[in-house]
């Protein structure tokens, strides 16, 4: 294999082998800087560097000359920036049909055209991946003593977890969870992901179709998706944020295609509502929570630093709240499960459901201080008592607290569960 000197193992990794496994070809796509090459290198045996700047960008004009040129190689074979020519999709795929061969490519890409594959879409032959930055069990800053999985079958031992300090998870928000910035020095934290968010607005956002789009505006649109990081707003809301906090306006059409862009480079990403199958006279939320990729992208386009989030508490919560759900996420996904979100029109809501592919579902509240932990467990039961007392409604296998400034995870007499995020892991 191909794995490159330092790297850190990542949670998509067995992911990545056991698709490999199934398919011709698995696709590992997400926001730029978050590792998606060396996960696949991790799992290659050659590589081809479509936007290699060598000799004039010569790989990616070989490849749009004669597109088998990007297929040569020792298979598992990686093609990385596939999406530069969008041709690459439509050969994998005849190659893997022609072949019958499973774990013959890797794709990476950092964005989507606008069709994946002009003949054909790659259903059967091609297994798209979507990684994130690193969780805080893959960074080291959770001691991953607290399983997912443990959790969803009743077990959690109580235990002591160590201290947990308000400036550190401040630093963790701000420092994100890219793994180049892992080691960066702590007055410097801040830089790369203010440089990213200045590249989505001036560069990125435009280089994708190659059609002109407005930084200021692009900038505008980021810094209101920061502002209402980890909530429900509506593209009505953010439209009217835009206007309330840097008096500007942005139309309906300019947002929703601004909104389409970012989704293709993959810069935010969406948090579905869950269904546990209530009744109808009681209606389900259907709208998703919209995030930036990283919390610290967030902070970014604010300008927060640790310091000015712990005179925020507010914003610090709702940060501290993406940190959780990207972390919830990314473990999900290693258990072939999903992430959600639920609110009815009664009000009544839960942060973050995680379901299994068995139909288990977990309800977890998320709360920055150890003194909310008792109203979000009594929100949680009161919950799961409604849908006990409907019969087409599934209740929660789990109720979960997760939280960031307290040292102990331990079972509450009423059965819900704390944990600190600083413990939690697969």
């Amino acid at each position: 294999m191909l794995t490159q000197t330092g790297y850190l193992n990542r949670l998509i990794d067995a992911k990545i082998a056991r698709m490999l496994n199934v398919f011709g070809g698995v696709c590992v796509e997400g926001p730029k800087w978050c590792g998606k090459t060396w996960s696949a290198l991790n799992a290659a045996e050659s590589v081809f560097y479509v936007g290699d700047p060598a000799g004039n960008f010569q790989n990616r004009r070989l490849a749009e000359i004669d597109v088998s040129m990007a297929l040569a190689g020792s298979r598992p074979h990686l093609i990385d920036e596939w999406q530069e020519v969008p041709g690459i999709w439509d050969a994998v795929r005849f190659e893997v049909d022609r072949a019958g061969e499973k774990g013959a490519f890797l794709l990476s890409g950092s964005s989507t055209p606008p069709q994946k594959g002009i003949m054909h879409t790659g259903t059967g032959r091609i297994k798209t991946v979507r990684m994130h930055p690193m969780s805080l069990a893959e960074s080291g800053d959770s001691s991953s003593e607290v399983s997912l999985a443990a959790l969803f079958e009743g077990r959690l031992d109580a235990r002591a977890t160590g201290s947990v300090e308000l400036p550190a998870l401040a630093r963790l928000i701000v420092r994100g969870g890219w793994p180049g910035n892992l080691t960066a020095p702590a007055e410097d934290i801040a830089i790369a992901p203010r440089a990213y968010i200045e590249q989505v607005a001036e560069r990125d956002a435009s280089r994708l179709d190659g059609r002109s789009r407005d930084p200021h505006k692009m900038m505008l649109l980021l810094r209101s998706l920061a502002r209402n990081e980890s909530t429900l707003a509506s593209n009505a809301t953010l439209r009217r944020d835009i206007r309330e906090f840097d008096d500007d306006e942005i139309s309906e059409g300019t947002l929703a295609d601004y909104l389409t862009v970012l989704d293709r480079i993959f810069a935010v990403y969406a948090q579905p509502a869950f269904n546990p199958h209530m009744r109808l006279s009681v209606r389900v939320g259907k709208k998703p929570k919209r995030h930036l990729a990283d919390p610290s992208l967030a902070a970014a386009a604010l300008g927060a630093t640790p310091e000015r989030l712990m005179r925020d508490l507010e914003t610090f919560g709702f940060l501290f709240e993406a940190l959780c759900e990207r972390d919830l996420g990314i473990y999900a996904q290693a258990l072939d499960g999903k992430l959600f979100h639920y609110r009815d029109a009664l009000g009544r809501e839960i942060d973050a459901v995680v379901e299994l592919p068995d139909g288990r579902w977990g309800a977890f509240e998320i709360k920055l201080g150890a003194n909310q932990i008792d109203r979000a467990a009594a929100s949680l039961i009161a919950l799961k008592r409604d849908m006990e007392k409907d019969a087409t409604a599934t209740p929660p296998s789990i109720m979960v607290v997760i939280c960031g400034m307290t040292s102990f995870a331990y079972t509450r007499p009423d059965g819900v569960m704390v944990v600190p995020i600083t413990s939690l892991g697969v």
